[in-house]
């Protein structure tokens, strides 16, 4: 059995598409069908099978995944032995709202980059719904939500934290320390993330049972951009506390008081259950599960 057609394997059934995994793979879709039959025959059975114009694997085709990942987790392992220096390399792909990103980058990058310098991290960034379709069809390698709570069955959440949001405003605003309703700030203006953003659609969601909405007078995604627009005017947002805590401690930005909403907001690090989880990706993620996310 050749590596090689484990490797075109894994691709596919984590693709879910022969000719997304060519692509991937830098080969032609023929030689791709050929390695999966040169699979099929050696092992003498149906490893995916065509339902409605989808690719699925079939119950064999589920028993050698997790096989043929084992197989590859080993053989990236034993390659980077003999690596004259023995640091692990390759590349890690995630997925989050820009927030997050901000924070990561900003939090842990240089730490991580320190510890392992060969690991090369790729961030994209994406609303939630967007982010579980990258993940299922392996064009993320981990997810990291802010949003309700996220659980499908097809899904491995590698580590969780509930989060603290709330609104917040300058600290010089006259609604500093009062007890407040929605309704006494329903008026005021908002500066808030992009209406997708988790965070933002459980807000919106809550506020339409109470028969409220927000029209923003600015939407912007990048959240250092709107600290420092709240501290220099009267706007209102509704941010997670790692994004604010420093300005609120600087005594330049202040925490609502709002009574009647308390939203329940869940960080989430998420991966498929079926990846292949090499050697890489462990050492990232066994780094997050390590380090508060809102540190």
């Amino acid at each position: 059995m050749e590596i090689r057609n484990l490797i075109t394997f894994v691709q596919v059934a984590e693709l879910g598409s022969f000719t997304r995994a060519a692509k991937v793979l830098d080969y032609s879709q023929s030689t791709v069908s050929f390695q999966i039959k040169q699979l099929e025959t050696e092992l003498d059975c149906l490893l995916f099978e065509r339902i409605n114009h989808t690719l699925n694997l079939t119950q064999k085709g589920r028993e050698l995944l997790s096989y043929a990942q084992k197989v590859l987790h080993l053989t990236d392992e034993f390659h980077e032995s003999l690596s004259e220096t023995g640091q692990v390399k390759g590349e890690v792909h995630i997925v989050t709202p820009d927030s997050v990103c901000e924070m990561m980058l900003l939090s842990h990058y240089a730490d991580f980059h320190r510890r392992y310098p060969q690991i090369r991290l790729t961030f994209s960034t994406a609303n939630t719904e967007e982010m579980l379709r990258m993940v299922s069809k392996n064009e993320a390698d981990v997810m990291m939500t802010l949003d309700s709570h996220v659980y499908r069955s097809e899904l491995e959440i590698a580590k969780e934290e509930r989060m603290s949001v709330h609104f917040v405003t300058s600290a010089a605003s006259s609604l500093n320390g009062k007890r407040l309703t929605f309704q006494d700030i329903a008026e005021e203006p908002f500066i808030l993330t992009e209406k997708s953003m988790g965070y933002r659609r459980v807000l919106e969601e809550h506020l339409a049972k109470m028969n409220h909405d927000i029209q923003p007078v600015l939407e912007v995604g990048r959240t250092d951009v709107i600290t420092r627009l709240l501290e220099k005017g009267s706007a209102i947002s509704f941010l997670p506390d790692f994004v604010t805590r420093d300005a609120v401690k600087k005594g330049k930005l202040c925490y609502l008081d709002v009574q009647d909403v308390q939203l329940d907001i869940w960080q989430q690090l998420i991966f498929h259950r079926s990846k292949w989880r090499s050697r890489t990706l462990n050492v990232f993620l066994k780094y997050v599960m390590e380090n508060e996310f809102s540190r």
